[in-house]
């Protein structure tokens, strides 16, 4: 019983074709609305009193596993991440299901399974959701969560001076890609699988304690177009510190580059100054990335941060800072 891989965040549609479709609409917003995707913030806010908040969000996509269990968890963990980068707590979920008629049905109970798994670890209610046929299997989330109003992190918030602390490695699309042509050992693959199925829930409880100006979590637009939503200055990534998965780098320098890496590259490429001489090194950097990690900007303790996140076994680094304006939005180094 094993899926098709086709999709996870690499099936995204462009930033810059979403974009120009989102800008066409003429949007209603009610006063309750604190955030909408005016900013292209991970979550919408609505105010419900000075001390509550409702964060909702949906995400769904085709398997990039061909394990059903284990994509029904990934696509759960990538739909609750956007209510942690938002500095919420999940509360309840939608299931968001696409599957063809004449597909075997315990294909999807194991698919919904996953999902409930993560949803239970999270410790968010699964209270219903929407299903239709469909010809590729497709499976998410719509969810909820409830924070203070006072005490939203946004993705373009960040400030000169602000560390900026990155919790998972990169490079899962990369990986994914070299699987689909048997050119993934076994090893690295599952290691990319932990990382996607590992919910983001323990990283945003220890980076709550610490000054937040600005988190995200790195998705479907890859470190480079998730931090360039988050700077408004120039940020600084510091390339020797990035953690990558092991054999996504090697994937990248044999050629085998995700569609969605090479449409990240052409939406953002102008916004960076590559100082080092690297290309493989480059598609990292643009590469899709399912359930990624968060990306915050602390403002200080950024090291004792860091040991924190060590100390829990979350391979947390701290990949660059915030600095003032330059020419490009990001420096690479």
């Amino acid at each position: 019983m094993k899926l098709q891989v086709c999709g996870g965040c690499n099936a995204k549609i462009s930033a810059s074709s979403l974009k120009a479709t989102l800008d066409i609409l003429e949007v209603f917003k009610r006063k309750e609305v604190l955030e909408g995707f005016a900013k292209n913030d991970d979550a919408a806010i609505i105010k419900l009193s000075d001390d509550i908040a409702v964060a909702l969000t949906c995400d769904f996509f085709p398997p990039m596993v061909e394990d059903p269990f284990a994509f029904g968890e990934i696509a759960a963990a990538n739909a609750l991440s956007d209510i942690y980068a938002m500095g919420g707590e999940p509360v309840a979920a939608l299931n968001l299901v696409c599957f063809p008629e004449e597909e075997d049905r315990s294909i999807l109970e194991e698919i919904l399974k996953g999902g409930a798994a993560k949803l239970k670890e999270a410790q968010c209610s699964l209270v219903g959701g929407h299903s239709i046929h469909d010809p590729r299997i497709k499976y998410g989330l719509c969810v909820m969560g409830i924070l203070n109003p006072q005490k939203i992190y946004s993705n373009n918030s960040s400030r000169v001076g602000d560390k900026l602390i990155l919790t998972k490695p990169l490079g899962v699309s990369l990986l994914s890609s070299a699987r689909t042509v048997g050119e993934c050992e076994d090893k690295y693959f599952k290691g990319a699988v932990e990382s996607m199925r590992t919910l983001n829930k323990y990283a945003c409880e220890i980076l709550k304690k610490y000054k937040v100006n600005a988190m995200t979590d790195v998705t479907g637009f890859g470190l480079i177009g998730h931090l360039s939503e988050m700077v408004s200055d120039t940020a600084v990534i510091y390339s020797k510190n990035l953690k990558i998965l092991p054999g996504a780098k090697e994937a990248a320098e044999e050629f085998l580059f995700t569609a969605g890496g090479q449409r990240n590259r052409k939406s953002y490429a102008d916004l960076v100054d590559f100082e080092i001489q690297d290309f493989a090194l480059e598609e990292v950097l643009f590469d899709p990335q399912t359930s990624g990690g968060l990306l915050a900007a602390l403002a200080e303790d950024g090291e004792k941060a860091l040991e924190e996140l060590k100390a829990a076994g979350i391979p947390a680094a701290i990949v660059g800072e915030i600095i003032p304006p330059q020419d490009k939005k990001i420096i690479v180094r």
